[in-house]
């Protein structure tokens, strides 16, 4: 039996010129406040200068993708949900490649109707009934992805000594009256990292808010810092658990703003490295695929 592997990533712009159609696209036709988009492209800006690409989301989804193919021995294509290649552009190759049996994955690990979900769609429309889709919907309470933040916080040397906050994408609140188990996989997750690395000073945030008028999930890291900053915390580790890549939510949301309000609380501010292609993160993805496939003779 054929299997290919479609890759999944929000996506980026490759260059700063790029920035207005992606935020458009992001909006998907609701209207553009100015103000934001020049926000936006600042950000990019700021952290873009000297280099052709203004993130690097997209060269490290590249890297992810060939180690995948490499540990598998089977096709795997990249889709971006908001960037070039599209999702349906990736599940057409998979398809002209002769696969009879399609892996979706999504390289984030906690279920939402508002993300993994909407990923899920766009892929099943492009498959329809021309290949078998098997979709990994949620993957954070993967021993090996626990191990892999842990490894990462007790590389730390004074780990044990700083507050570690664990932060996740923030969605509106209203998923929370649909039932949508977002937070609490977050949650859960952040507690089985924690007992791993033998963490007793752990707190877990949001971050990456969008102003979009309405309430977002909380607390905020920004919010967050203040509260414990106002309780006596003086160093804070940060563990973005609900990413596995660098990009703009990461190096500004976190290394910039948040490390801005950490100096201006008095705080000690660091974060953990991302797994981006490492190789403990390509093993959980490659066991994630065999046990999805369920042939694993072909891999």
């Amino acid at each position: 039996m054929s299997v290919a592997v479609v890759l999944m990533a929000y996506g980026s712009p490759d260059r700063l010129e790029d920035v207005p159609a992606y935020y458009a696209d992001i909006r998907g036709g609701r209207p553009i406040r100015q103000e934001l988009l020049e926000e936006l492209v600042e950000r990019y800006r700021s952290l873009g200068v000297g280099r052709e690409a203004v993130s690097p989301l997209n060269a490290v989804t590249e890297e992810q993708r060939a180690a995948l193919e490499r540990e598998l021995g089977v096709s795997v294509f990249t889709g971006m949900r908001h960037w070039q290649p599209r999702i349906a552009e990736a599940a057409g190759r998979a398809l002209a490649s002769g696969a009879r049996v399609v892996v979706g994955l999504v390289l984030a690990p906690h279920y939402s109707t508002m993300s993994i979900g909407a990923y899920r769609r766009r892929l099943e429309e492009a498959v329809g009934d021309h290949a078998e889709l098997r979709f990994v919907d949620r993957w954070g309470d993967e021993p090996g992805l626990h191990a892999l933040w842990a490894e990462k916080l007790v590389a730390q040397s004074n780990y044990l000594s700083s507050h570690v906050v664990f932060t996740a994408h923030s969605l509106p609140a209203r998923i929370l009256e649909q039932g949508d188990p977002y937070r609490d996989e977050l949650i859960a997750t952040s507690a089985a990292i924690a007992e791993r690395a033998g963490l007793r000073d752990w707190s877990f945030s949001f971050q990456s808010e969008s102003a979009t008028g309405e309430p977002w999930l909380g607390p905020d890291i920004l919010e967050h810092l203040d509260e414990l900053a106002a309780h006596g915390t003086r160093d804070v580790l940060l563990c973005p658990i609900g990413f596995v890549s660098e990009h703009l939510e990461i190096r500004w949301d976190l290394d910039v703003e948040a490390a801005r309000r950490a100096s201006d609380l008095g705080v000690g501010l660091r974060r953990v490295d991302m797994p981006n292609a490492e190789p403990a993160l390509v093993d959980v993805l490659a066991a994630l695929v065999r046990r999805a496939a369920a042939v694993p003779s072909v891999m």
